[in-house]
């Protein structure tokens, strides 16, 4: 809803100006992933949960009563805060409950259940939208959403921090157990070379989700395509996206992760670059599937490999610092999409990103070894 109603309601100049939301959300959820997994390995995973959620209570009110677009801004923020606390906490404490041999179908379970949410609240809220109009009804819904994952987060969620120190107490790898959030941040960011790898291939893949949140739309209506079409195709994307990452986390844990993520990421730039050159609500329903299918094989089994790599005790700290670089990518999206739609047209821009992201995918075909404990290849091991 949000780069329609920049366009249709706000009446933003320019693509770049109608991408500061997303903008302001990737940045803070970046870093508020950084910050939840240090909060979780000090604090425990369920009170980070909690604070995350009350983050979220005044998102969809900020939303409603906007009356001009830095309300929109503020309320992505906050967006930013809820995600990052949140969801990274319900990563690293699924983390903690499976072992190395099921972390993938863990991870698929866990995207899917958030990304099958996002594909059916996509395409209610179109039809709310076209029923109804842009504001209030479709962020009631978010209203709703936050009040429940509070609740559930405060009455049936356990910590799950004595599980990560059970399985550090068991555990042999060449890796260090004790590390500094400094070492944490430098071996998963550029030193470690599966943990490097992981980090540049999921700010790409979130650089290309901010591209197909914040500029498809509007690409979309362009072509002519009704609100309620809109509604539908971003809906496929997120859904296909879902479903498929219950067969994708499964095969990661029987067949290893490097050329899943690999070749996900080669899929999903031969998708963008059919959505560049499509014109139809089918040609692009298409597109956006297989552009699905290829977030799927790489999303979860990202956080799998880092979950694979770093040991138990500073875990959580490396699952941060990765989403750190992943929702990074949220924000250079903004930025590039939106500067090369301004300059060049949207279609320019969606050329651009599916270069670099086959690049990114590339590049794990190159560096990355193979994580998964049963088909381990990284340097020492037999």
């Amino acid at each position: 809803m949000l780069p329609l109603l920049a366009q249709r309601q706000f009446h933003l100049p320019d693509y770049t100006t109608a991408l500061t939301f997303i903008l302001a959300f990737g940045v803070v959820k970046a870093l508020t992933n950084f910050t939840a997994g240090a909060l979780a390995d000090r604090f425990g995973r369920k009170p980070v949960l909690i604070a995350g959620w009350l983050a979220g209570l005044p998102v969809p009110l900020l939303l409603i009563w906007a009356p001009h677009w830095g309300w929109v801004v503020a309320a992505n923020v906050l967006l930013g805060v809820n995600q990052g606390l949140a969801w990274s906490t319900t990563v690293i404490m699924k983390i903690d409950l499976v072992g190395p041999a099921r972390r993938g179908l863990a991870m698929g379970l866990n995207e899917a259940a958030g990304y099958l949410a996002v594909a059916a609240t996509a395409m209610a809220t179109g039809f709310l939208a076209v029923r109804y109009g842009l504001r209030p009804a479709p962020f009631l819904l978010a209203a709703a959403y936050a009040a429940l994952g509070l609740g559930l987060s405060a009455v049936f969620v356990r910590e799950t921090r004595a599980h990560a120190r059970h399985e550090a107490a068991t555990r042999r790898e060449p890796l260090p157990e004790q590390l500094t959030t400094r070492q944490v941040f430098a071996l998963t960011s550029l030193r470690e070379p599966a943990l490097a790898a992981a980090s540049q291939a999921g700010l790409v893949n979130n650089l290309n989700d901010g591209l197909a949140w914040g500029l498809f739309p509007i690409l979309f209506a362009a072509g002519g395509l009704t609100v309620g079409q809109i509604g539908i195709l971003a809906a496929v994307y997120p859904g296909v996206w879902g479903l498929a990452q219950l067969a994708t986390s499964a095969l990661s844990d029987r067949h290893g992760r490097k050329r899943l993520i690999a070749s996900g990421m080669l899929l999903q730039a031969l998708a963008l670059a059919a959505v560049a050159l499509a014109g139809t609500f089918t040609a692009w329903a298409v597109a956006a599937a297989l552009l699905g299918l290829g977030t799927a094989m790489v999303y979860p089994t990202l956080l799998a490999a880092v979950g694979d790599v770093a040991h138990p005790t500073w875990r959580a700290r490396a699952v941060g610092v990765y989403r750190l670089w992943r929702d990074s990518g949220f924000a250079a999206g903004a930025l590039l999409a939106g500067g090369l739609a301004d300059v060049f047209g949207i279609r320019a821009a969606v050329w651009a990103v599916a270069a670099l992201t086959a690049a990114s995918g590339l590049l794990v075909a190159v560096r990355m070894y193979e994580t998964h404990p049963r088909h381990d290849r990284r340097p020492g091991q037999g």
